[in-house]
């Protein structure tokens, strides 16, 4: 994996939650796992868009490599930017813990009617 290749900054972000001392419930928040720089390539549209329940969904997904970095699940998530992506597949390992490669998924939908 070329360092030139790697040229959007990324952070990689986990779910944390606090439990309330006195009533128990939970607050979650997101978290910085870890801001790495990775290569971002959006994969083509397909038939991505579609309506569930009257709403109009579109799906933009992402192939993401980085440098090898441990620990990071599909319960995380990727903010590029102003984008918010979840990770929906991965990470793969690539060659011998030189990176890794995950897809994440932009998820946006609209109320307009079909």
């Amino acid at each position: 994996m070329r360092a030139g290749d790697l040229d959007t900054q990324i952070a990689i972000e986990e779910r944390i939650g606090v439990q309330d001392p006195i009533y128990g419930s939970y607050t979650y928040t997101w978290v910085t796992f870890a801001a790495v720089w990775a290569q971002v390539q959006d994969v083509l549209p397909s038939r991505a868009e579609g309506i569930a329940d009257g709403i109009s969904i579109s799906r933009r997904p992402a192939r993401i490599r980085l440098r090898y970095l441990d620990g990071i699940t599909t319960a995380m998530r990727i903010k590029i930017g102003s984008r918010t992506l979840g990770i929906i597949a991965g990470p793969a390992e690539l060659g011998r813990g030189e990176g890794v490669e995950l897809v994440a998924e932009e998820l946006s939908t609209s109320g307009e009617e079909p």
